[in-house]
């Protein structure tokens, strides 16, 4: 792939989603990512369904675009090749519990006396200080201990897990920047950097309102499904055939609205006439919402709303998201190549760039050791 971090080399020693998602997501950016596995096991995921032809989708989505070479850290004769890997290399992620690196002999201190020049990422569940460090975490670990799932899902509910591996996902995102950061740094001074992300750190980051919440007012947020817990109307309402968002964020689009459904006099009454009153009366203005909007399918609402430019939109599944048309004219599903599958679409990378074209087609999905004789040659003679 062509773009701005084009002929960076990236030695991958991640598994199954927090750190491929990085690694995916620099590769994409136009790094050469080398991705460093277990001989014969391989990346964990290769073992996630679901299946095409015995290949895991699962691991297809995440390592589009990288070379495959099978090493085992502890044997001395892998370690020479991987040192002759880690020599040229620009940038090392991995995400092995704590501790695990350094046993092998390539920890931070020891890499950095070695390759001073390089960046060296490292994400895990608690990370690499505090009392937790040395314990594993799954992304529903830290979902539940980072609070997201105590706010996540309708009042009384059971705990309910965000629909994604949002714990992951946000440490990849995270590493990826500290990594982008890093690379900037290193212009100014020369030096490489190690970046310490954690899961658990990642999912206090992202709490934004309930966290504002209780350190401002000492309240403790709870479920409340769809709404939002300070402005007001936002959430879902029931129409005539299913649901429809309206994000109607200010005093101005909340008269649009009520002009709109032929109620202006809801946006003079004073319980709804500014948002902080609007969200102390949410139950009530609902109901006045809904007895305007059961009168209509929701594809009705949204022609209408998006005509007065008022924020709305449907509960899309997954089939009606990825084949919206404003999706595949943004090509946010791309294609790689897998040469037992074939093609195989994937979601697209949502960084667009003046400089760089936006390819519909990204590189190839590696088998296990596929590029060892070629890496060999390259690195070792």
């Amino acid at each position: 792939m062509d773009g701005p971090l084009k002929n960076l080399l990236v030695v991958d020693l991640t598994r199954v989603l927090v750190g491929p998602y990085c690694t995916m997501i620099l590769s994409d950016l136009g790094a050469r990512v080398i991705k460093v596995e277990a001989p014969e096991i391989g990346d964990d995921s290769r073992k996630f369904g679901p299946f095409i032809k015995d290949y895991s989708a699962y691991f297809m989505s995440l390592n589009r675009g990288k070379e495959s070479i099978a090493l085992n850290l502890k044997n001395n004769e892998d370690k020479k090749i991987f040192e002759k890997i880690l020599s040229k290399a620009d940038i090392l992620v991995e995400n092995f519990k704590p501790g695990t690196l350094e046993k092998w002999g390539f920890g931070w201190k020891d890499v950095n006396k070695k390759y001073p020049k390089l960046i060296y990422a490292s994400a895990s569940g608690f990370g690499q200080t505090g009392p937790l460090k040395e314990l594993p975490a799954y992304d529903m670990v830290v979902q539940g201990m980072g609070g997201l799932m105590s706010v996540t899902g309708q009042p009384n509910s059971e705990p309910t897990r965000v629909g994604t591996s949002i714990g992951d996902i946000t440490a990849g995102l995270f590493t990826a920047i500290g990594i982008n950061a890093a690379l900037y740094d290193r212009q100014k001074t020369g030096k490489g950097m190690f970046i310490d992300v954690s899961m658990l750190d990642c999912q206090i980051a992202i709490l934004e309102n309930a966290i504002a919440r209780y350190l401002s007012k000492n309240e403790i947020p709870k479920p409340m499904g769809s709404r939002h817990p300070s402005i007001a109307p936002f959430e879902a309402f029931k129409t005539k055939d299913s649901y429809i968002i309206i994000a109607a964020g200010n005093d101005k689009l909340f008269e649009k609205l009520c002009n709109l459904l032929q109620i202006p006099e809801v946006s003079k009454d004073p319980k709804f006439s500014d948002n902080s009153s609007r969200a102390k009366n949410m139950d009530e203005l609902k109901k006045i919402l809904e007895e305007k909007l059961l009168s209509k399918k929701t594809s009705d609402w949204v022609s209408e709303m998006e005509k007065d430019k008022i924020p709305c939109g449907p509960i899309f599944n997954i089939k009606e998201a990825v084949e919206n048309p404003q999706i595949e004219s943004r090509n946010m599903i791309v294609k790689a190549f897998h040469k037992v599958v074939g093609d195989f679409k994937l979601a697209g990378n949502p960084i667009k760039m003046s400089s760089y074209k936006d390819e519909k087609t990204r590189g190839d999905i590696p088998d296990l050791d596929e590029h060892r004789q070629k890496i060999i040659k390259e690195f070792c003679n």
